[in-house]
Order: C-alpha cells, then structure tokens, then sequence
C-alpha cells in the first residue's frame, strides 16, 4: 500500500507543552496489514503521538487522517469509535470481573434489561476462539497469566475498534512462551488486514515481529525503514543519534586491583520478570558504568541492588560476609546510597525545604527516634550547598523551587551526607544545564578518587567512557557484556548494545 493509501497517517503532528516541544511537526503512516514498530529513547515523543492519535492529548497542530479523511478524536471512546484501540503494558481491564463481562462490558446481551449471561458467555467463547484461546470465559480475568489477560484486552480492543489495534509494551511482563503465544495472535491480525503500532524497548522482538519501523528522537521524525533492510547497529545509532564514525575517547582509568577481594559481590542475583540473573563484582575506588536502551534493565538492575525490588534468586556478600539486601532500608545500613532517575517523584520531596531533603536519608538510617539535631542538620545543608554550589537563597528555601540541576545536587548531598561506601546514580545528569552538568561529572571522579564505589546509569555514553574503569551493557533485561578499561569506547558499547541475543553474553575483558 502508497503512502497515499495509508490506513492511519499523520502529516506535521505538532504538540508542545510548558517549555518542551513534544512533537515537532511529526509524520507518521500505519498501512493496513502491518506491524509498524514506533521506536525512541525516553523523551522521544512516542508516548506523545500515541496520546495524540487515542485522543487523550488535542494537537496544536498538523492533521491526523484515517483512510484518506481527517479525524479530530476528542478523547479515547471517539478514537475506539473511529476504530483506534489501544492496550497497554499495564492491562486496562477489571481483575475481579469474569473474562466474558471483561470481554463484553458495556455490550453484554440483554433482555428486558437482564443480562442474558449464557448468551454473553457463548459470545466470548467465539470471540476468544478467534485467537486459540478456549479457558473458562465465568472465570474471574485475575485467575490467568498476563498473557492471556493480554489476549482478552487485544480480544476486546479489536471487537470495539477493529481498523487500528495501538500495543503499547505489551511484552514488558510476559516470558519468551508467552511473547510467542502473544506474537501469534499478533500476526493473525496483521493477516486479516489490521493495523498494529507496535511500541517497544525489546530489539530482538521488533525485528522478530515488525514489518516497519520509525524512530523518533526529541520529538522529530528521524527516520522510516523497511525492518529487512534495517542494520541492528544503524537502528541503535538512530535512536542514540549518534554514528559509529563519530569521534570516540578511549578511558585511561587503572588502577583498580581485580584480582583482589571485592567490597560487594553480587552473585546469580537477578529478579524474574526485571533483570536475569546476574554476576557482579564491586571495587574499592570503581565507578561501574551501565549502559543500555531505556527500558532495558540498567534501572532495574539498581533497584534490585538497593533493595527496592527483591531479589528472589542469588547473594550478595559484603567484605565476603554475607548481606541481607531485602528493603531499601537494609542496603542505607549497609553503606548504600541511591539517587533515582525520576528525581521529581522517587527523588526530592518538594514542599520540603533544601535543608530538610538534604538530611532525609541521614536521618531515616537513624531511625526516626533519634533525631538529627537541628544544628548539625543546618551545618550539613550548608557545608553541602557550599560544596556542590546548590544555587538557593537559603537552606529553608523549598526544593521544589530550584532548578533541575540544583535539585539533582541536592538529591546527590542526601546521599553523601550518610557517608556511603556504594553510591547508585541512576541518570545523574538528565536534564540539568551545562554549568551543573560539568560539576555532577568532577564530584563522581572526585568520589572515585576519595576510595567510593560508584554504579552509574548514563544514556550519555561519552560519559561513561570518561570516567568508568568498567562499563556493563545490558539489552532485554540481561548483562550482555562487560567492557574494561581501553576497550570502553562509545563504538564498542553501541556495538554490545545492537548484538542479537543469539551472539550476546561476551565479556570484554
């Protein structure tokens, strides 16, 4: 099918919102009898246009045209009504109702205005038949897999839209049987003439199942590809926006004795459905660098080290005593800090003062009956504003108040305060000024140098370069490879990144 034939299409889709411009002037077409995947890094504008074309944002400006006419969806019931339905990652149906009630809710068959449940019962069985499906459609949709409950959503998406079908990560929680199980129902549609908008951050399975890909970067239309003639290396230096003749540099780092005891080991330590199990050794003086697309297990694999999300296979040892890592609350007590990607929902505190975010983890390793006094709190606040150059009138002055960059300093002297031995900085420079920036850059090296162990999460892979002694570069929720020393350079690590599975899980060394 031409472009001019496209099923759905967008021409110029524009959306900005307070200080950011979303989409910029964004075209996009979805042909009838495809796979289209829609693919970027986090701010890219996927989420965005997607909102846009379910109607859960209105465009500031462009057209979206569906089979040649304009269409101006108010919200996501005139989108279904247009024939544009959406599943997400997280299924959008009611657990404690029956598959055939999920199924049919809203259009269960009625008589004198009873449900005629043996009639929306049999309807169900047909419309799940549709897929291979035959289960107990009176059972309540909370007694089967995510798989299936992913099925039921497609099943009831398709009956209520049945032109456009949106899959908005719908593998992110389902194992490699069921991905397979998925993809076959994928496939079916796409066979009978659907079109699908495939969002996801799993390499392997967009070439697996795509017939087409775009890649969004900050909002713009990078590029449009068939998937057989799409290099996996050229489809990661379009989302990362660099390319492989750019001029890397290659780390100079020693210094760090690997034959010698580790301060922390990680052994087989991973969680099902997060992060494959995996073996980790941490230094004394080390900064661990982790690179990988979004949502390929770099923060997951810090949460599980900080005791956020359990592990639930493997140990860790600490100075080779074994170490208990099963609450946030138990790594602080074992000289663990972590700052968070998302500093504005799982980092600072708002309303709270400069001060009193600055001493928050300090005083929760103290317990809460203990409390910091308050002039070693205002001595704290103010040796770490001098020190970092946090830029506030005052200590009091609430957090939410200062800068992007400002905050992220702050969120960074919570942690110093508590003088830890393993610091996690997930995403430490992500939207902070060039002035901040530089600083954040000079305290990790300056921590190095101080004998700190530091695990560093960085889309900006020329930093990673610059200051990790070893770089782990995890794809598809797994630890591909380990990079060390001069053989960390930004080719190498886009290289590791782009590997298909089935040549993954060499060590550079």
């Amino acid at each position: 099918m031409s472009e001019s034939q496209a099923l759905l299409r967008t021409e110029g889709l524009t959306k900005t919102f307070p200080g950011t411009r979303a989409l910029d002037a964004v075209d996009f077409d979805l042909r009838a009898g495809e796979v289209h995947a829609l693919l970027g890094e986090n701010g890219a504008g996927k989420s965005t246009l997607i909102k846009c074309l379910t109607g859960a944002y209105r465009r500031d400006a462009g057209e979206i045209l569906l089979e040649g006419a304009p269409i101006d969806p108010r919200d996501t019931q005139d989108a279904l009504a247009l024939g544009i339905g959406t599943v997400y990652q997280e299924v959008n149906l009611l657990p404690n109702l029956s598959v055939a009630e999920n199924l049919l809710l809203g259009r269960q068959p009625r008589r004198v205005g009873l449900v005629r449940r043996r009639a929306m019962n049999d309807r169900a069985r047909a419309m799940l038949a549709r897929y291979g499906l035959s289960i107990d459609v009176t059972r309540n949709l909370d007694a089967y897999s995510v798989a299936i409950q992913q099925i039921v959503a497609i099943a009831r998406a398709v009956s209520m839209s049945g032109r456009v079908l949106i899959l908005d990560e719908p593998t992110a929680s389902l194992d490699r049987d069921e991905v397979a199980m998925l993809f076959d129902v994928v496939r079916g549609l796409r066979d009978n003439g659907l079109g699908i908008i495939f969002i996801s951050h799993f390499l392997d399975q967009v070439f697996e199942i795509a017939d087409r890909v775009t890649v969004l970067r900050n909002g713009r239309l990078v590029g449009v590809h068939d998937i057989g003639g799409l290099d996996r290396l050229r489809l990661v230096n379009l989302m990362l926006g660099r390319e492989l003749a750019e001029e890397t540099r290659e780390t100079g780092r020693g210094g760090i004795d690997y034959d010698a005891a580790p301060r922390l080991r990680f052994s087989g330590t991973g969680r099902r459905g997060a992060i494959a199990p995996f073996d980790l050794d941490v230094h004394r003086g080390e900064v661990i660098g982790v690179a990988g697309l979004l949502g390929s297990g770099r923060t997951e694999t810090a949460e599980l080290m900080f005791g956020a999300a359990p592990m639930d296979c493997g140990s860790v040892t600490s100075e080779g005593r074994p170490l208990r890592l099963a609450s946030p609350r138990d790594a602080i007590g074992a000289g663990f800090g972590f700052s968070p990607e998302d500093r504005k929902t799982s980092g600072i505190i708002g309303d709270m003062s400069v001060r009193e975010n600055i001493v928050l983890a300090l005083q929760a390793r103290q317990g809460w009956l203990r409390r910091v006094p308050m002039r070693r709190q205002r001595e704290l606040a103010d040796d770490f504003i001098k020190r970092l150059d946090i830029r506030t009138s005052d200590a009091e002055k609430p957090i939410g108040e200062l800068s992007g960059g400002n905050q992220q300093k702050a969120l960074l002297a919570r942690w110093l305060a508590t003088n830890p031995e393993f610091l996690i900085l997930d995403e430490p420079t992500r939207g902070i000024d060039v002035g901040a920036h530089a600083e954040i850059i000079r305290m990790i090296e300056e921590l190095c140098a101080s004998g700190m162990s530091l695990l560093v999460i960085s889309a900006e892979l020329d930093e990673l370069v610059a200051y990790s002694h070893r770089v782990i570069v995890v794809r598809d929720r797994v630890h591909v490879a380990e990079l060390v020393g001069e053989a960390i350079t930004t080719d190498a690590i886009v290289k590791a990144i782009a590997r298909p599975a089935a040549e993954a899980g060499e060590n550079a060394r």
